[in-house]
């Protein structure tokens, strides 16, 4: 799972499909909302806005 924002998406699917070997779902966290979870404010690889959950 990774959390972060439009530049760094691609990245994040190909590091997802290395790890899993597996096609992700691509999540628009301004459209969804969690129960029981709060995603990272700031994506995982800089200081942007998080705004894709790739899982």
């Amino acid at each position: 799972m990774y959390v972060v924002c439009k530049d760094h998406v691609e990245l994040a699917i190909d590091m997802f499909v290395d790890e899993f070997e597996d096609a992700p779902d691509v999540v628009d966290l301004e459209h969804t909302k969690f129960i029981d979870w709060e995603p990272p404010v700031k994506c995982e690889q800089c200081d942007h806005e998080a705004r894709f959950l790739i899982v």
